[in-house]
């Protein structure tokens, strides 16, 4: 059967790719390929109760607000609290409050490019009703 079974990557442009990627890497950790600007996340990190989602928004939403960009990226963290600090840290803007739910906790920053980034940490599957 000819179907999609998963979200291949996430791309998107930048003023300075170079200088978003190194802020990536130095304040959030992740691991970025100097050549490419870029990071692989292996199935084998993503923690048990983790997921992928592919989310359609109508076109008024609200929900990627304060950034002015029609697109919002979710990264998984395994310390919500810890990653929301480095972010600030590094100069993002914190925005709203951490929200929790049965499948895990969400909090929220703009990066240095208006981006609106969601963090997810997963319940682990005992959790999970």
């Amino acid at each position: 059967m000819a179907s999609v079974i998963g979200v291949g990557g996430v791309f998107f442009k930048c003023r300075d790719a170079k200088k978003l990627s190194d802020w990536y890497r130095h304040w959030l950790g992740i691991e970025i390929e100097t050549d490419t600007n870029s990071a692989s996340f292996l199935p084998r990190t993503m923690p048990e109760g983790g997921y992928t989602v592919l989310g359609f928004f109508k076109q008024e939403t609200k929900y990627f607000d304060p950034s002015g960009k029609p697109y919002m990226i979710n990264l998984v963290v395994d310390d919500l609290e810890g990653v929301l600090e480095k972010a600030g840290n590094g100069g993002a803007e914190i925005v709203g409050d951490i929200d929790e739910y049965d499948f895990g906790r969400f909090g929220w920053f703009i990066d240095p490019e208006d981006n609106k980034i969601e963090l997810w940490e997963p319940r682990p599957v005992e959790n999970f009703p």
